[in-house]
């Protein structure tokens, strides 16, 4: 047996704390090292057990998991994925707790998901390998210093003036997808469409978080809204957002998903209606995450003529969408996350 993966479970309810330990000790690989009832327990034993992975909730006495996860990250960098209420306050809670340094997310109910209990377990343990397989955020950004003139796409060796911008991300996506639309101008140029995997409590409250940081307006997309410069529409999370023309322009559509839909929204069902709609004109960018969402859609654009970019591997949380894109030989550009904002805001 190889290396096994420690993980420490952090949550004031017992109950909880033994349904996740169910989950994940049949799997060989992973050994749950201790347990712990509130946020003082958690950062006195990730200081003591050190493990791989923690198991954080949000809501518990003496120390809350935002602080926790705060001090943890301060004092004992680790993995942590927070368990939080599907709710606009368990949304809030959960990106203050991913802005200080948690790398992944799930709603701690998700009996109303329409899993049975070995779909749920079989998630957990899914996502508890891939952040223990990912890379720890930086302490603090690497800093890249850019040279000041104007860039353009590129799709093909060639030169590409984008009507607009589609963005995919997954795992890690949130901190990215921050990272990158801050650095963009108040008189940003191009429209921006983005698909990030969240659930439908939470994207709303995203795209409100971000508005409030970032120079250009961003928000959650609602149905037939019209594409604008500067306009930043992030995809509702459980419906899928295309885009296409309208009596005003471009715009978006936002639909229920159709059975057998794995990802609402969908990166490749957003990258491939840009594909169809933008006629070569547009640039995809694919960010962190798990599995290969994403990748038939850059192809679609490729096949157009869009350019299309990727996070590089050591940048990424969990190098999986990014990866598909990259190997599949579809990215005309790997920049790492430092690099992706800055660069975007020079494309006109």
């Amino acid at each position: 047996m190889g290396i096994r993966l420690k993980v420490l479970i952090v949550d004031d309810s017992a109950f909880f704390r033994n349904r996740i330990a169910a989950a994940l000790n049949p799997a060989e690989e992973i050994e749950i090292v201790g347990t712990a009832a509130n946020g003082q327990e958690a950062i006195d034993k990730a200081q003591a057990l050190r493990p791989d992975v923690i198991t954080m909730d949000v809501e518990m006495p003496l120390v809350d998991g935002i602080s926790a996860v705060r001090t943890i990250m301060a004092e004992s960098p680790t993995r942590i994925i927070m368990f939080s209420a599907l709710t606009k306050e368990g949304a809030k809670e959960t990106l203050e707790a991913l802005d200080a340094g948690a790398l992944d997310f799930l709603p701690k109910d998700m009996r109303g998901s329409g899993r049975s209990g070995e779909e749920i377990n079989d998630l957990l343990l899914e996502r508890v390998r891939a952040v223990g397989r990912a890379r720890l955020p930086a302490t603090k950004p690497a800093g890249t210093h850019f040279r000041p003139q104007v860039i353009r796409a590129s799709a093909g060796g060639r030169e590409v003036k984008p009507s607009m911008v589609a963005i995919g991300a997954s795992t890690g996506g949130p901190v990215a997808l921050r990272q990158v639309l801050t650095a963009l101008p108040r008189n940003y140029s191009l429209p921006v469409v983005v698909a990030v995997h969240m659930p439908g409590s939470f994207t709303k409250a995203f795209a409100e978080r971000l508005n409030a940081v970032c120079a250009v307006e961003v928000k959650e997309a609602v149905d037939r809204e019209t594409l604008k410069p500067g306009l930043v529409l992030i995809a509702p999370g459980g419906k899928q957002m295309t885009v296409e023309r309208g009596p005003s322009g471009q715009q978006v559509r936002v639909t229920d998903p159709l059975p057998g839909q794995i990802y609402h929204p969908s990166v490749d069902l957003l990258l491939s209606s840009v594909a169809t709609g933008f006629n070569g004109n547009a640039l995809a960018i694919v960010l962190t995450g798990m599995g290969s969402d994403g990748m038939e859609g850059a192809k679609k654009l490729k096949s157009a003529g869009s350019g299309v970019w990727s996070q590089s591997e050591k940048s990424c949380v969990v190098y999986g969408m990014p990866q598909a894109v990259e190997k599949a030989g579809l990215s005309d550009r790997v920049l790492t996350l430092d690099e992706i904002g800055p660069t975007l805001a020079r494309v006109i």
